[in-house]
């Protein structure tokens, strides 16, 4: 069996935001399927840095989304057949103190992508990455469906709302007629090994157990869909092979969500963690704190039926993967990212995932 119809090798494939924590695993998972790799990025460091880390040979582009002419030498220069676009503020408290950049990246800089995207003719197919966290919160206890409207209540939320709406635009005013193919992709709440961002759970959770100290949380009854990395990963990579084998009637919106059985509170992933790593220990914040949403799950009913996509990797497994990541990190300095993509794709070829196809609407 092979991974995605042997679609990604030897292609060139531009990845914004590649030096991201996503990012950066989705360059890990296209080097070893043989992909030509270039990405585009602001290089905004976290200490450690995972990008860093994990040395892979591709080509590295500094520069912003905003940048519109820098983007269109890198189009130019590398004439890449598919984008997937991952650039972006992705932080909910920082898009409150910082909501004019926030904006700017994650809209304008997604229509920039989008313009560029157009106008180079090497390019057939186009992903853009958003989150789960563009529909309009009800907090009721149903996933959201790709059709439900969007909204958003705080900016880094109603920004990536908007990116969606300019996907749309750009879709329906130019990509159909043109004939590129582009579609939108919604993520629960990512979770894995070499995520050091600020005001995450699970980067808290691993920086205070490594110094021996307590995390202070938030929300421990705010409800998640949680999920490892590589799954959403999987469905951008699967996405793509459809649209660069030109199969249009994928190019729409896509949730890639856990099971049922992982949306649950952040008490309980803490709990797990702490019996993965007995190090984490927690305390609850009593001070005010800016609205986030309690309660928040996806409907991926359309990409299992459509895509013949599923989560491979259970609740506890998730947690289990990702702080075991960090684990070994903290403890024995070793950088576990391949080997946990390695055990992924062995998971997934014994549930006939990598042979999977697609069905017709």
């Amino acid at each position: 069996m092979s991974f995605f119809n042997n679609t990604y090798e030897q292609r060139p494939v531009l990845v914004t935001g590649h030096t991201g924590f996503k990012g950066s695993w989705l360059c890990a998972w296209l080097d070893k399927l043989g992909a030509k790799t270039v990405g585009f990025s602001d290089r905004q460091r976290t200490d450690p840095w995972h990008h860093e880390l994990l040395k892979l040979p591709i080509i590295n582009q500094q520069g912003d989304v905003r940048d519109l002419p820098r983007l269109q030498e890198v189009f130019n220069e590398y004439q890449p057949e598919i984008v997937f676009h991952l650039a972006a503020q992705p932080l909910v408290r920082r898009s409150y103190k910082e909501p004019i950049e926030t904006f700017s990246t994650n809209a304008l800089g997604t229509a920039n992508v989008l313009q560029t995207a157009r106008e180079c003719s090497a390019v057939k197919a186009v992903v853009i990455i958003t989150t789960d966290k563009v529909y309009e919160n009800l907090e009721v206890s149903r996933g959201y469906k790709e059709t439900d409207i969007l909204g958003g209540y705080d900016p880094y939320a109603a920004s990536k709302a908007c990116a969606e709406i300019v996907v749309n635009s750009f879709r329906k005013s130019f990509y159909e007629a043109e004939g590129k193919l582009l579609a939108s992709c919604r993520a629960g709440n990512v979770i894995g090994g070499g995520d050091w961002a600020e005001d995450r759970l699970i980067p808290d959770l691993v920086r205070s157990a490594a110094k021996g100290e307590t995390t202070t949380i938030r929300m421990p009854q705010a409800v998640r869909p949680w999920e490892h990395v590589l799954e959403p990963i999987s469905g951008y990579l699967l996405l793509g092979q459809y649209l660069l084998e030109g199969k249009s009637e994928f190019a729409e919106a896509w949730n890639f969500g856990p099971d049922a059985e992982a949306n649950v509170t952040v008490g309980e992933v803490i709990k797990i963690a702490s019996e993965t790593w007995n190090k984490i220990h927690v305390d609850v914040s009593k001070e005010p704190q800016p609205h986030e949403t309690t309660l928040l799950m996806l409907d991926c009913e359309k990409a299992k039926t459509r895509l013949n996509w599923k989560p491979i990797w259970n609740f506890r497994e998730t947690i289990d993967f990702t702080i075991r990541w960090y684990q070994q990190y903290y403890e024995e300095n070793q950088i576990d990212t391949f080997q946990q993509l390695e055990r992924f794709l062995e998971d997934a070829k014994k549930m006939g995932r990598s042979g999977s196809k697609p069905t017709r609407k």
